[in-house]
């Protein structure tokens, strides 16, 4: 019985030093036209109010994961620093959006792309100042010229009536043209 259980255990043992691994599936890339809908805010940019010539930020987007998510990293020249992580959930069919900034708490943007724009939505803590929580709603439209409008308007009464929080233009870095 003994001489039976060495030869399983160095028959096992064999095999598994001796076999040749299963190799692991490739991964999905995420290269349908659906992930593609949000590419167009991809690179690195100086960002300046809309309309205006004093630069405000800077900021790199990319695209990351075989193409399944984007990822912002917002540079302000004053102010908070932060980012955000985007993804296309294709259970869904929606675009979702998490940004964190370096003061408290976590935002998360739901929305898709309408009329060749990108249309994100979050419910934000304190957006108005202490105690008061809205809405606040981002497009980010391409522009002919290369750069990026990111548009957000503010609700702090469930949606009913909406108010300009934000208005950027994000160009294309001159050092990366």
């Amino acid at each position: 019985m003994l001489t039976t259980t060495a030869a399983i255990l160095l028959l096992q043992s064999t095999a598994a030093q001796g076999s040749t691994p299963v190799p692991a599936p490739a991964p999905t890339r995420c290269d349908t036209e659906e992930y593609a809908a949000f590419d167009f805010w991809v690179g690195e940019w100086d960002v300046y109010p809309t309309g205006g010539e004093n630069q405000v930020s800077e900021s790199r987007i990319e695209r990351l994961y075989n193409g399944c998510a984007i990822r912002e990293n917002w540079k302000p020249r004053s102010g908070a620093t932060g980012g955000s992580l985007s993804g296309y959930d294709p259970a869904t069919g929606r675009w979702h959006q998490t940004w964190i900034g370096s003061a408290p708490g976590i935002v998360r943007f739901d929305g898709g792309p309408a009329d060749g724009k990108m249309v994100l939505t979050g419910f934000w803590r304190g957006v108005g100042g202490p105690g008061v929580d809205g809405l606040i709603r981002m497009t980010y439209t391409p522009n002919e010229d290369g750069s990026v409008r990111q548009h957000g308007e503010i609700s702090t009464d469930h949606g009913l009536n909406w108010a300009n929080a934000f208005d950027f233009t994000y160009r294309p870095k001159k050092d990366s043209e």
